[in-house]
C-alpha cells in the first residue's frame, strides 16, 4: 500500500532520528580523530580508541552510542512556501513516539507536575521545537539535538553589568567547564550565547552548540574570542573523561546578538564528546539531503 504524503514524512522523520541517535556527525568524528593524534598520553589515547570502537559498533549494531538519548530539540528554518509547514509539528511528534520504539530512544520525558515518565519522549511542549521562517523558500531544514542530562546539568547563565567588558565571560565559562563540566563527558563542544538577558543568551547558547566544528564566529572579535576561551580552556590539561590531557574541549562556539545597554548577558551550554546532532533538508516534494553524514541512507 502506498504511503500518503503525510506519512511518507513521518517515516523519513522516523529514520532521521534513528541514524542521528546511532552516528555522529562527519564533523564530529573528524574532530575527534584529530584530539586523538595530538594527545601523548598513553591513557588519553586509549580513552579516544574506546570512544571510536563505540561509534563503530553502535553503527553495527544500529544502537544509540549513549544510553541516554536525553529530550529531542529541533531546529527548524521553515521556507514560507513549504507546502508540509502546517502539519510539520505533529509529524515530529509522531515520528518521536514512533522511533523512541524503533531506534530504540530510553523515554526520559518527565512532565513536571505529574512526575511520571511519558514513555514515549513526548510531553509538555515536548519535543521542543524552535522555528525560524524563511520568507520565500519552500524547502525546510531541520536540525535535531538529543539533549542528554550529563550535558543539561552543567548549563549556566548570569547578567554581567556592560562595565564588566566582555572579558568577564572568561572565567565565568572556566568555571562552568571545570566544575560541573565533567558531568557531560569531555573533551566538551562549548556553546555560549552572548545577549542581553537569559533566556535570549541561553538560546543561542544551544544554537551555538549546532554550528559545524571548525567555523567561527563572523566578527573577527568574536572569532577571537572563541579561540581564547578555547586555548585557555584546554591549557588547564583535564583532557578526556577528566583523566589529565592536552584538550577538554573540541570547541568554543559562540553566537552573540544585540545587547542593551545596560546589561551583557552570557549563557553556556556544553555537549559531550558524542555529540549527537543532525540536519536534513526538505524539498517541497518531500525529497531530502543529509548534510550531517557523508554517504548515509535512510
Amino acid at each position: 500500500m502506498e504511503l500518503n504524503e503525510k506519512d511518507r514524512f513521518i517515516n523519513i522523520m522516523e529514520r532521521f532520528i534513528a541514524l542521528a541517535a546511532v552516528r555522529l556527525g562527519d564533523d564530529v568524528v573528524s574532530r575527534l580523530e584529530e584530539m586523538r593524534k595530538s594527545e601523548d598520553s598513553e591513557l588519553q589515547k586509549a580513552i579516544y580508541d574506546s570512544y571510536f570502537t563505540n561509534f563503530k559498533m553502535a553503527i553495527e549494531q544500529k544502537k544509540p552510542c549513549c544510553q541516554d538519548t536525553g529530550l529531542l530539540q529541533f531546529y527548524i528554518k521553515a521556507g514560507s512556501r513549504f507546502p508540509y509547514l502546517d502539519i510539520a509539528s505533529e509529524v515530529i511528534t509522531e515520528a518521536v513516539i514512533r522511533a523512541t520504539l524503533s531506534a530504540p530512544l530510553r523515554p526520559n520525558a518527565v512532565n513536571y507536575f505529574d512526575e511520571q515518565n511519558t514513555g514515549n519522549n513526548t510531553g509538555e511542549r515536548t519535543p521542543w521545537i524552535d522555528w525560524e521562517i524563511v520568507s520565500g523558500s519552500d524547502e525546510m531544514h531541520i536540525t535535531l539535538y538529543f539533549s542528554g542530562a550529563g550535558c543539561s546539568l552543567p548549563g549556566q547563565a548570569k547578567v554581567f553589568k556592560p562595565s564588566d567588558g566582555i572579558e568577564a565571560v572568561i572565567p565565568f565559562v572556566r568555571g562552568i567547564v571545570t566544575g560541573a563540566g565533567i558531568n557531560a563527558c569531555p573533551p566538551l563542544l562549548v556553546g555560549i550565547g552572548l545577549g542581553h538577558n537569559i533566556d535570549n543568551a541561553s538560546s543561542l547558547a544551544k544554537k551555538a552548540c549546532l554550528r559545524v566544528l571548525g567555523t567561527s564566529h563572523p566578527h573577527p572579535k568574536g572569532a577571537a574570542l572563541e579561540k581564547k576561551i578555547l586555548n585557555d580552556l584546554n591549557s588547564l590539561g583535564i583532557g578526556a573523561q577528566g583523566l589529565s590531557g592536552k584538550q577538554i574541549a573540541m570547541g568554543v562556539h559562540i553566537e552573540s546578538s544585540a545587547r542593551h545597554t545596560a546589561t551583557r548577558a552570557c549563557a553556556v551550554n556544553l555537549s559531550c564528546y558524542a555529540l549527537r546532532r543532525g540536519t536534513i533538508k526538505f524539498k517541497s516534494d518531500l525529497s531530502y539531503e543529509l548534510s550531517s553524514y557523508k554517504d548515509a541512507s535512510l
